[in-house]
């Protein structure tokens, strides 16, 4: 069912799909970086959902601001203001929803506010998912190098060409060099599980190795030859590391 979310006045589009028997927790999930809340059956986030509503799971999914159906621009998009929006679905989840537990998984980007969400909010996150979570984008935006651009890391412009349909606030690259993301990330310390691909091209896997570094409790898992996308083979291995670690 829509399960959409005002923010700062906008609307952020998203869906709440209930448990058949459900035991009490709804998790929200997280998309990354240009990719939206999954409109395919293929969509990682869509799979994520599905197994996990079989294991009496309740799922909201989101787009986040400037991606997919909810509104703003991409170019005005920023790690905080995507934080704002998690923020957002949070409170809507629990005082619409009342679930007993609420746990966050979130890939790439997404995976980088959920962590920082559940540092804000140790209290109310019960579990926690990181899947290929993308905090070297600190790292990048530090070197003046993000997803094929290059530019001087001490003089941003406005704005980049991302694609020939995207482009890129240079306000985005300013805030990533300064995310305290580790850091608000070590305030949560409840259980974590961390997913990485050992091939990964975009998001070193040391950026999941430094999270397992700085949380108190947390399972990190390598997939040798997976991918970003964790998709191809390695994509049964995440639902399931996902759903046991959930269920357990």
């Amino acid at each position: 069912m829509e399960f959409n979310v005002q923010r700062d006045g906008l609307t952020l589009a998203g869906i709440f799909e209930p448990a058949p028997h459900p035991t009490g927790t709804v998790a929200i999930l997280m998309h990354g970086f240009t990719s939206d809340r999954g409109y395919t059956s293929t969509a990682l986030l869509v799979q994520l959902a599905t197994r996990l509503r079989a294991i009496g799971v309740g799922t909201v999914r989101f787009d986040f601001n400037g991606h997919g159906q909810s509104d703003g621009s991409f170019a005005d998009m920023t790690v905080f203001n995507e934080i704002a929006d998690a923020q957002a679905v949070l409170r809507a989840v629990k005082t619409r929803l009342h679930p007993q537990h609420i746990d966050l998984l979130g890939h790439s980007q997404g995976g980088v506010v959920a962590s920082m969400l559940a540092g804000y909010y140790p209290d109310l996150i019960h579990k926690l998912v990181l899947m290929a979570p993308a905090a070297t984008l600190k790292d990048d935006a530090l070197a003046g190098h993000t997803r094929g651009l290059d530019y001087d890391p001490h003089h941003i412009p406005a704005t980049l060409p991302l694609t020939a349909d995207q482009t890129l606030g240079g306000f985005y690259l300013r805030t990533a060099q300064l995310l305290p993301i580790y850091e608000t990330a070590q305030a949560f310390t409840g259980p974590v599980c961390l997913i990485h691909g050992a091939a990964d091209q975009i998001v070193s896997p040391i950026a999941s190795q430094r999270y397992a570094d700085v949380y108190a409790t947390s399972t990190l898992h390598q997939l040798p030859g997976a991918s970003h996308g964790l998709d191809g083979d390695a994509r049964s291995t995440v639902l399931q590391l996902a759903t046991d670690f959930i269920q357990d």
